[in-house]
Protein backbone atom coordinates (compact mmCIF):
# COMPACT_ATOMS: atom_id res chain seq x y z
CA UNK A 1 0.00 0.00 0.00
CA UNK A 2 1.78 3.32 -1.28
CA UNK A 3 1.62 6.59 0.72
CA UNK A 4 -0.99 7.86 -1.89
CA UNK A 5 -3.41 5.40 -1.56
CA UNK A 6 -3.65 5.37 2.30
CA UNK A 7 -4.21 9.47 2.02
CA UNK A 8 -7.22 9.05 -0.30
CA UNK A 9 -8.91 6.22 2.34
CA UNK A 10 -11.65 8.61 4.26
CA UNK A 11 -10.67 8.34 7.69
CA UNK A 12 -12.87 6.74 10.53
CA UNK A 13 -12.44 6.55 13.92
CA UNK A 14 -15.09 4.37 16.34
CA UNK A 15 -14.98 2.59 19.32
CA UNK A 16 -15.72 -0.60 16.96
CA UNK A 17 -12.54 0.18 15.26
CA UNK A 18 -10.61 0.08 18.66
CA UNK A 19 -12.38 -3.23 19.32
CA UNK A 20 -11.90 -4.73 15.63
CA UNK A 21 -8.26 -3.89 15.69
CA UNK A 22 -6.40 -5.39 18.88
CA UNK A 23 -3.84 -2.82 20.71
CA UNK A 24 -1.65 -5.72 21.63
CA UNK A 25 -0.20 -8.57 20.11
CA UNK A 26 0.62 -10.36 23.42
CA UNK A 27 4.32 -9.95 23.07
CA UNK A 28 6.30 -7.88 25.73
CA UNK A 29 7.48 -4.69 24.70
CA UNK A 30 11.08 -5.81 25.23
CA UNK A 31 13.36 -8.95 25.74
CA UNK A 32 15.58 -7.38 28.82
CA UNK A 33 16.56 -4.23 30.61
CA UNK A 34 18.82 -3.19 27.98
CA UNK A 35 16.40 -3.59 25.24
CA UNK A 36 13.34 -1.76 27.65
CA UNK A 37 15.83 1.19 28.52
CA UNK A 38 16.74 2.00 25.14
CA UNK A 39 13.52 2.32 23.60
CA UNK A 40 12.02 4.48 26.62
CA UNK A 41 14.59 6.79 26.84
CA UNK A 42 14.18 7.08 22.66
CA UNK A 43 10.64 7.39 22.99
CA UNK A 44 11.02 10.02 25.86
CA UNK A 45 13.97 11.89 24.41
CA UNK A 46 12.04 12.45 21.25
CA UNK A 47 8.98 13.49 22.83
CA UNK A 48 10.60 16.39 24.50
CA UNK A 49 12.84 17.12 21.86
CA UNK A 50 9.55 17.71 19.39
CA UNK A 51 6.93 19.03 20.57
CA UNK A 52 4.70 18.59 17.77
CA UNK A 53 4.81 15.36 16.24
CA UNK A 54 2.87 12.30 17.56
CA UNK A 55 5.67 9.84 19.31
CA UNK A 56 4.93 6.43 20.35
CA UNK A 57 6.63 3.75 21.88
CA UNK A 58 5.57 -0.09 21.05
CA UNK A 59 2.05 0.85 19.27
CA UNK A 60 0.51 -1.40 16.70
CA UNK A 61 0.79 -0.21 13.38
CA UNK A 62 -2.26 -1.90 10.72
CA UNK A 63 -1.26 -0.70 7.43
CA UNK A 64 -4.20 -2.03 5.86
CA UNK A 65 -8.03 -1.22 6.47
CA UNK A 66 -10.04 -4.67 7.56
CA UNK A 67 -7.14 -6.56 8.33
CA UNK A 68 -6.14 -7.02 11.57
CA UNK A 69 -4.09 -9.59 10.93
CA UNK A 70 -1.76 -7.24 8.75
CA UNK A 71 0.20 -5.54 11.99
CA UNK A 72 3.79 -4.60 13.31
CA UNK A 73 4.85 -3.13 16.05
CA UNK A 74 7.86 -0.48 15.44
CA UNK A 75 9.90 -0.03 19.11
CA UNK A 76 9.84 3.97 18.52
CA UNK A 77 8.02 5.91 16.00
CA UNK A 78 7.59 9.20 14.93
CA UNK A 79 4.66 10.86 12.53
CA UNK A 80 4.84 14.24 11.44
CA UNK A 81 1.31 15.97 10.98
CA UNK A 82 -0.18 13.80 13.19
CA UNK A 83 -2.56 15.05 15.83
CA UNK A 84 -0.47 14.46 19.18
CA UNK A 85 -2.98 12.15 21.45
CA UNK A 86 -3.79 8.94 22.83
CA UNK A 87 -4.34 6.36 20.49
CA UNK A 88 -4.86 2.64 21.19
CA UNK A 89 -3.36 1.83 17.89
CA UNK A 90 -1.86 3.78 15.29
CA UNK A 91 -4.07 3.01 11.73
CA UNK A 92 -2.43 3.61 8.86
CA UNK A 93 -5.84 5.18 6.44
CA UNK A 94 -7.31 7.06 9.53
CA UNK A 95 -3.91 9.10 10.07
CA UNK A 96 -3.52 9.46 6.21
CA UNK A 97 -0.07 8.41 5.90
CA UNK A 98 2.90 6.32 7.69
CA UNK A 99 5.09 6.84 10.23
CA UNK A 100 7.63 9.30 9.30
CA UNK A 101 10.56 7.87 11.05
CA UNK A 102 10.88 4.25 13.02
CA UNK A 103 13.17 2.55 15.45
CA UNK A 104 13.59 -0.89 16.18
CA UNK A 105 16.38 -1.79 18.96
CA UNK A 106 17.70 -5.02 18.85
CA UNK A 107 17.06 -8.06 21.45
CA UNK A 108 18.61 -12.03 20.91
CA UNK A 109 14.79 -12.90 19.88
CA UNK A 110 14.45 -9.99 17.35
CA UNK A 111 17.79 -9.13 15.89
CA UNK A 112 17.34 -11.28 12.64
CA UNK A 113 13.77 -10.02 11.98
CA UNK A 114 14.84 -6.14 12.60
CA UNK A 115 17.24 -6.64 10.08
CA UNK A 116 15.39 -8.76 7.43
CA UNK A 117 11.97 -9.01 7.48
CA UNK A 118 10.73 -5.75 9.79
CA UNK A 119 13.13 -3.74 6.65
CA UNK A 120 10.82 -5.07 4.02
CA UNK A 121 7.72 -4.07 5.85
CA UNK A 122 8.76 -1.13 6.34
CA UNK A 123 9.85 -0.09 3.18
CA UNK A 124 6.46 -1.65 1.84
CA UNK A 125 4.55 0.66 4.27
CA UNK A 126 6.42 3.47 2.95
CA UNK A 127 8.42 4.64 6.26
CA UNK A 128 11.02 7.02 5.21
CA UNK A 129 13.78 6.20 7.16
CA UNK A 130 14.34 2.99 9.02
CA UNK A 131 16.71 3.19 12.04
CA UNK A 132 18.23 -0.41 14.20
CA UNK A 133 20.39 0.00 17.04
CA UNK A 134 21.88 -2.71 19.14
CA UNK A 135 22.15 -1.29 22.84
CA UNK A 136 23.82 -4.53 24.10
CA UNK A 137 25.70 -6.24 21.17
CA UNK A 138 24.08 -9.18 19.55
CA UNK A 139 24.61 -7.58 16.09
CA UNK A 140 26.77 -9.86 13.50
CA UNK A 141 30.94 -9.20 14.44
CA UNK A 142 31.67 -6.09 12.74
CA UNK A 143 27.74 -4.33 12.38
CA UNK A 144 27.38 -0.62 13.58
CA UNK A 145 25.17 -0.77 16.70
CA UNK A 146 23.37 2.20 15.18
CA UNK A 147 21.97 2.07 11.51
CA UNK A 148 20.05 4.79 10.09
CA UNK A 149 18.18 3.62 6.28
CA UNK A 150 16.52 6.00 4.33
CA UNK A 151 14.12 4.95 1.74
CA UNK A 152 14.91 6.00 -1.62
CA UNK A 153 12.48 4.66 -5.26
CA UNK A 154 11.48 1.98 -2.73
CA UNK A 155 14.71 0.55 -1.41
CA UNK A 156 16.81 1.51 1.93
CA UNK A 157 19.93 2.95 1.50
CA UNK A 158 22.49 3.29 4.72
CA UNK A 159 22.57 6.72 5.53
CA UNK A 160 26.37 7.75 5.91
CA UNK A 161 28.06 8.03 9.41
CA UNK A 162 30.71 11.22 9.76
CA UNK A 163 32.99 12.05 12.92
CA UNK A 164 32.54 15.06 14.69
CA UNK A 165 34.20 15.39 17.59
CA UNK A 166 36.09 12.33 17.53
CA UNK A 167 32.13 10.95 17.61
CA UNK A 168 30.53 8.97 15.12
CA UNK A 169 27.21 10.47 14.05
CA UNK A 170 24.54 9.93 11.77
CA UNK A 171 22.12 12.60 10.79
CA UNK A 172 18.53 11.85 10.06
CA UNK A 173 16.63 14.67 7.77
CA UNK A 174 13.88 13.09 9.04
CA UNK A 175 13.80 14.15 12.09
CA UNK A 176 16.43 17.22 11.71
CA UNK A 177 18.73 15.85 14.24
CA UNK A 178 22.00 13.80 14.86
CA UNK A 179 22.24 10.68 15.77
CA UNK A 180 24.69 8.28 17.84
CA UNK A 181 25.52 5.33 19.57
CA UNK A 182 26.41 6.69 23.50
CA UNK A 183 26.75 3.68 25.39
CA UNK A 184 23.41 1.15 25.77
CA UNK A 185 21.59 4.01 24.77
CA UNK A 186 20.94 6.94 21.55
CA UNK A 187 22.44 10.35 21.68
CA UNK A 188 19.95 13.08 19.82
CA UNK A 189 22.43 16.17 19.03
CA UNK A 190 20.72 19.49 17.56
CA UNK A 191 23.29 19.78 14.29
CA UNK A 192 22.78 23.70 14.17
CA UNK A 193 24.79 24.14 17.85
CA UNK A 194 26.99 20.78 17.73
CA UNK A 195 25.45 19.83 21.55
CA UNK A 196 23.80 16.82 22.87
CA UNK A 197 20.02 17.44 23.58
CA UNK A 198 19.29 16.49 27.20
CA UNK A 199 17.90 12.35 27.96
CA UNK A 200 14.47 13.41 29.41
CA UNK A 201 15.81 12.78 33.15
CA UNK A 202 18.16 15.02 32.63
CA UNK A 203 16.06 17.45 31.40
CA UNK A 204 13.60 17.21 34.56
CA UNK A 205 16.25 17.55 37.00
CA UNK A 206 17.52 20.49 34.99
CA UNK A 207 13.80 21.88 35.12
CA UNK A 208 14.00 21.29 38.93
CA UNK A 209 17.10 22.87 39.29
CA UNK A 210 16.23 25.90 37.49
CA UNK A 211 12.48 26.01 39.74
CA UNK A 212 14.72 26.01 42.78
CA UNK A 213 17.20 28.43 41.43
CA UNK A 214 14.04 31.15 40.77
CA UNK A 215 12.61 30.37 44.42
CA UNK A 216 15.66 31.09 45.48
CA UNK A 217 16.33 34.34 43.70
CA UNK A 218 12.78 35.00 44.57
CA UNK A 219 13.40 34.65 48.49
CA UNK A 220 16.24 36.67 48.42
CA UNK A 221 14.53 39.29 46.82
CA UNK A 222 11.88 39.64 49.33
CA UNK A 223 14.67 39.52 52.15
CA UNK A 224 15.92 42.33 50.74
CA UNK A 225 12.86 43.89 50.24
CA UNK A 226 11.48 43.54 54.08
CA UNK A 227 14.95 44.47 55.27
CA UNK A 228 14.78 48.03 53.29
CA UNK A 229 11.40 48.64 54.25
CA UNK A 230 12.77 47.98 58.22
CA UNK A 231 15.39 50.47 57.29
CA UNK A 232 13.06 53.15 55.81
CA UNK A 233 11.06 52.62 58.99
CA UNK A 234 14.18 53.15 61.43
CA UNK A 235 14.60 56.37 59.63
CA UNK A 236 11.22 57.46 59.68
CA UNK A 237 11.45 57.19 63.67
CA UNK A 238 14.53 59.16 63.27
CA UNK A 239 12.80 61.66 61.32
CA UNK A 240 15.04 61.26 58.43
CA UNK A 241 13.80 60.79 55.45
CA UNK A 242 13.84 57.28 53.71
CA UNK A 243 13.31 58.56 49.95
CA UNK A 244 17.00 60.64 49.77
CA UNK A 245 18.42 57.27 51.20
CA UNK A 246 17.20 55.68 48.41
CA UNK A 247 18.72 58.77 46.20
CA UNK A 248 21.74 58.58 47.27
Amino acid sequence: MTHANVAELEPRRSAEDDAFYPCSDGRPMADNTWQAEAIIHAASDLAVALPEPFVAADILVYPERGNRDNRIAPDVLVAFGVERRHRMSYRVWEEGKPPDWVLEVASPSTEASDRARKRRVYARLGVPEYWLFDPKGVFPPGAPRLTGLALTAGRYRRLPQRSKGGLAMISSGVLGLDLRADGPLIRFCDPATGKDLRHHEEAEVAAVREAARAEREAEQRRAAEVRVAELEAALRRLGADPSACRRS
